[in-house]
């Protein structure tokens, strides 16, 4: 079923959450879809958005009968649901293996270690510790992401992706809210992303980011 065809994507967002992200895809792709705004608190945990998403937190997208949590997903679902934008290699590429592995770094060990990093749990972290945590060390994934995006316009192949989307967030915003260090690498490679001009467009309606909660 073409986009065009099927139900109105419902995108539930708040402005000052992950939810930019999904954003930001949304205009890459061109999508229609309604915008439900939720605010913190008793609005994300009422029994109608709990049937939605249990977890009473945004991103959420539905589509129809199908209901898309967890921020990594959705932009991997929206880069399927249109493929004629590109965001995804295609499935055998050689450049597949990288777009799923940065997708999945990203949300693992970099959305890991950022809240173990702003929580203080890093704090005397004993070599036990880092083998059994799922990132490491913090300098584990500093040392990944520079692997990943040194000397580099995208991650994976020639053109842009909902991995680039995915990671260029991530370094923009937490080194803004100083949880990676403002290194050079990661502005060279995000910044450029980040004036893209879906993101901008994205960015002017949700207007400024104050906290990514």
């Amino acid at each position: 079923m073409s986009p065009t065809s099927a139900p109105k994507l419902r995108f539930y967002s708040n402005p000052m959450s992950r939810a930019r992200m999904v954003h930001w895809m949304l205009q890459e792709c061109d999508a229609e879809y309604e915008t439900i705004t939720l605010d913190y608190g008793p609005p994300m945990k009422s029994a109608q958005y709990l049937a939605i998403n249990p977890m009473g937190k945004v991103p959420a997208l539905q589509h129809g009968d199908t209901v898309i949590t967890e921020t990594g997903a959705i932009l991997a679902y929206l880069a399927e649901l249109y493929p004629e934008k590109q965001l995804a290699p295609a499935m055998g590429s050689p450049e597949r293996g990288s777009y799923l592995r940065w997708l999945f770094f990203v949300a693992g060990p970099v959305e890991a270690v950022s809240t173990a990093k702003t929580e203080g749990w890093l704090n005397g972290q004993t070599p036990q510790q880092a083998v059994a945590a799922g990132f490491g060390r913090f300098e584990d994934v500093v040392a990944t992401l520079l692997h990943a995006v040194r000397g580099k316009q995208y991650v994976c192949g020639t053109h842009f992706t909902a991995a680039d989307l995915y990671l260029a967030s991530y370094l923009g915003w937490s080194m803004q809210q100083g949880t990676l260090p403002a290194l050079p690498e990661f502005s060279a490679y995000a910044l450029p992303l980040l004036a893209r001009p879906a993101s901008a467009r994205a960015d002017a309606l949700d207007g400024p980011l104050e906290q990514l909660v």
